[in-house]
């Protein structure tokens, strides 16, 4: 079986676009046919299209948002639980998708599935939307027989992923609107509006305080300047981002925000509560700790931090303990190798890592609180004292000229 694209028509001639499951182009057609449904164009999901001279790129490769796997991960934990099977719990989150994407990826996996693959081979497919450690707990889950336990430990821990992700992105998002719109307002007001208005007290050739010829300095800077200005920090953007994607200069930049740089505390606390939450999942999921070293730290956000925790899988391999391991690598908090010797201690290493990345979690959470809570008011004090000064700089001539006047 394999995934077919379809673009179709019905009886009353309206177009309709989906996925449908067939051995072959001809029979995807014919089942459409059965469906009341006039073929417009039918092609394989994983062949690249074209229209005109234009490339499409594949379905097969197509992505799928956190939010996304962690709904499919969650229907397929439901449907599995129910005694479903795998292909038909994963036909069934197809069917139920909106996103055509989502329903090639799965009916993808699903294909694979039929063809005598096991589910975490089928995932591999699509490496980019399953990460390394989601298939490692699946084959885990296969070995052991335990598909449905581990399967819904994936769901809750994709899901908390995916909610911490947009709680950041939504606490960050008022300050970054905030400061982008003030920034724009006080450009154009420099560059189109003072202009005219100092045109005044310049012609009256009166003496103009410092800060009125600080702010005509300032505009004339910028409009003689400022779209070099703006080239070149488009020039600049580019070259960093080409400096920063060799891999020796991505590490030192990813070790600058773990040990020098501002807001490090943030920075490790984020990629060790992914690392802790991934591993949690791995060992719980009874993956041996070697290999669930390596897949959670696959999914580490920080080069830096990944590198530190590929250390501590081959030190682990070596035969010294994993809080040791973690302590000697120096990028860890004290309170997560602190509960890991714990979890050592008493054999309940799986149980230990989850109190450990929910504890990061509330950290995590308490640090994001804190940042935006001094980010908020910081822009709209530096956004505030910009516009002050500005006004400040117009009134000033307006008071000395009234002066003048009734002089």
């Amino acid at each position: 079986m394999a995934s077919f694209a379809y673009r179709a028509a019905d009886r009353a001639g309206a177009q309709k676009k989906g996925v449908v499951e067939a051995t072959s182009p001809a029979a995807a057609r014919a089942l459409l046919r059965e469906q009341g449904l006039l073929p417009l164009s039918v092609d394989a999901a994983s062949e690249r299209r074209s229209v005109g001279s234009i490339q499409l790129p594949r379905l097969k490769r197509a992505g799928m948002s956190s939010r996304e796997l962690a709904t499919a991960t969650r229907q397929i934990a439901t449907l599995v639980g129910s005694d479903i099977p795998v292909e038909e719990a994963l036909r069934l989150a197809a069917s139920q998708s909106e996103a055509q994407r989502v329903s090639t990826i799965l009916l993808d996996v699903r294909a694979a599935i039929l063809d005598g693959r096991s589910f975490a081979n089928a995932l591999g497919q699509h490496p980019k939307v399953f990460p390394e450690f989601y298939r490692a707990s699946v084959a885990a889950g296969e070995a052991s027989g335990k598909l449905t336990d581990v399967l819904n430990h994936l769901a809750q821990f994709v899901e908390h992923r995916q909610a911490n992700a947009q709680k950041l992105q939504l606490a960050l998002l008022y300050p970054g609107l905030l400061a982008t719109v003030s920034l724009g307002v006080i450009v154009l007001l420099l560059v189109y509006v003072i202009p005219d208005i100092v045109k005044v007290f310049v012609s009256r050739g009166t003496d103009l305080p410092l800060l009125t010829r600080i702010l005509i300095a300032l505009s004339s800077f910028l409009q003689d300047w400022g779209l070099y200005i703006l080239l070149a920090g488009l020039v600049a953007f580019l070259v960093f981002s080409r400096w920063v994607a060799v891999p020796a200069n991505r590490l030192k930049v990813h070790r600058g925000f773990t040990i020098r740089w501002p807001f490090r505390r943030f920075s490790r606390q984020h990629n060790a509560a992914r690392f802790a939450g991934s591993l949690a999942t791995l060992v719980s999921s009874a993956v041996p700790l070697v290999e669930a070293l390596h897949a959670a730290a696959a999914v580490t956000p920080n080069r830096w931090v990944r590198e530190r925790a590929l250390h501590v899988a081959a030190r682990v391999r070596e035969g010294i303990s994993l809080r040791a391991a973690m302590t000697e690598a120096g990028v860890f908090p004290l309170m997560l190798t602190a509960i890991v010797a714990s979890g050592e201690a008493s054999g309940q290493l799986g149980p230990a890592l989850s109190r450990a990345a929910d504890e990061l979690d509330r950290e995590l959470d308490a640090v994001t609180t804190a940042l935006v809570a001094l980010v908020e008011p910081l822009v709209l004090l530096l956004m505030g004292g910009m516009v002050l000064m500005m006004v400040l700089a117009i009134l000033l001539p307006i008071i000395n000229l009234n002066d003048l006047v009734t002089l």
